[in-house]
């Protein structure tokens, strides 16, 4: 398929509104995406140019978007690029849309909090048709640590007997 695929990263500048259509929840909200420079005379970092988007998210992405995006958010918004042009009361207008396969919060600027959310058709706790669901306890972390004796960890001993040690050390 020929799609522009986009990654957005700029801050909520609307607040998401919502609808219930035939298809299927939808939510909209626009973006602002300003570009960072370094002003080499002033020697500090400037604002450039602000883009605008309107990003588009359909079904449970529209429905978990208004649960969790407020204006001043900083985001990151993955999708398709859809650029318009139409006329209106005789001018020209240019809109640049996205329509949204993933939205979240940029956690290079903050914290976030994820809650899963419930399937529509499944209320919390309802039987599956598959037969009753026992709550799962939460899994484990896995253990990152090479266990003391086996291959890697040896391998790894080998290669710090090999290096020299600095003078002094020891």
């Amino acid at each position: 398929m020929n799609e522009t695929m986009v990654c957005v990263v700029g801050n909520v500048c609307t607040t998401p509104v919502y609808k219930d259509l035939a298809t299927g929840p939808s939510a909209r909200f626009r973006v602002a995406v300003t570009a960072r420079y370094w002003d080499r005379e002033k020697n500090i970092w400037a604002d450039g140019h602000t883009n605008f988007f309107t990003v588009w998210a359909r079904r449970n992405l529209a429905t978990n978007t208004i649960a969790s995006l407020s204006v001043g958010d900083p985001v990151v918004v993955q999708g398709r690029l859809k650029v318009r042009a139409e006329q209106r009361d005789g001018q020209s207008w240019v809109s640049a849309d996205v329509e949204a396969t993933a939205i979240g919060h940029d956690l290079s600027r903050g914290t976030s909090a994820f809650r899963r959310s419930t399937r529509p058709d499944q209320q919390p706790g309802a039987a599956d048709p598959g037969g009753p669901q026992q709550p799962q306890p939460p899994r484990p972390e896995p253990n990152w640590e090479t266990p003391p004796g086996s291959r890697a960890d040896a391998h790894t001993q080998e290669r710090t007997q090999e290096q020299p040690q600095p003078a002094g050390v020891g």
